[in-house]
């Protein structure tokens, strides 16, 4: 069990059956009354996400996620299929609940499934990935005299913004969290 007080960012609750991760959270104390955690929750299963406060007494259950690593197969429809890199067997996620990972998942790439009474319910990427750059327009130098930025398309179809120096057919370093560049690796 939790309290308030063991709620941070990231951490992982079961309300109603369901798994839920703090996205967000702010501790409140009244004058006279108690403390209020305002937390943002996202369900995990569902991919909603909501407001919910918490009082001074509120307890939670701590949600146990299995992780498991999975590759990535294809694309079918709206479902994305996956295979148990120690088991072999195949399994699908809705675009619903990866939606923030699908512009980076390219064929063969290893990622974390996150699964929740033996149903998978969460991808996580890995934080840094490599891709090649498909299409940009080629920086002019003069452009800028604090070194600009451009839009890039890379091999998965995203579009990240880059340095001008980029060109096609550079490999860059992307932050899959936030989709930013980090570096050119090639």
């Amino acid at each position: 069990m939790l309290s308030i007080t063991d709620l941070r960012n990231g951490t992982l609750v079961e309300i109603d059956g369901d798994p839920h991760i703090v996205i967000n959270y702010s501790h409140h104390k009244m004058g006279r009354g108690g403390a209020v955690v305002k937390t943002k929750l996202k369900n995990l299963k569902t991919g909603a996400t909501y407001e919910r406060s918490f009082h001074g007494n509120d307890k939670l259950d701590q949600a146990t996620l299995d992780e498991k690593q999975a590759s990535f197969l294809y694309k079918e429809g709206n479902k994305y299929l996956f295979m148990d890199s120690s088991t072999y067997e195949q399994f699908e996620l809705p675009d619903s609940v990866i939606a923030d990972s699908i512009p980076f998942l390219a064929e063969g790439i290893e990622v974390k499934v996150m699964f929740f009474d033996g149903l998978p319910i969460a991808l996580n990427l890995p934080i840094k990935m490599e891709f090649k750059v498909t299409h940009t327009e080629p920086g002019v130098k003069g452009d800028t005299a604090q070194g600009g930025t451009k839009p890039a398309t890379i091999e998965t179809g995203a579009s990240i913004i880059v340095p001008l120096f980029v060109n096609i057919g550079d490999v860059i370093r992307v932050d899959t969290r936030n989709s930013s560049y980090i570096e050119r690796v090639k």
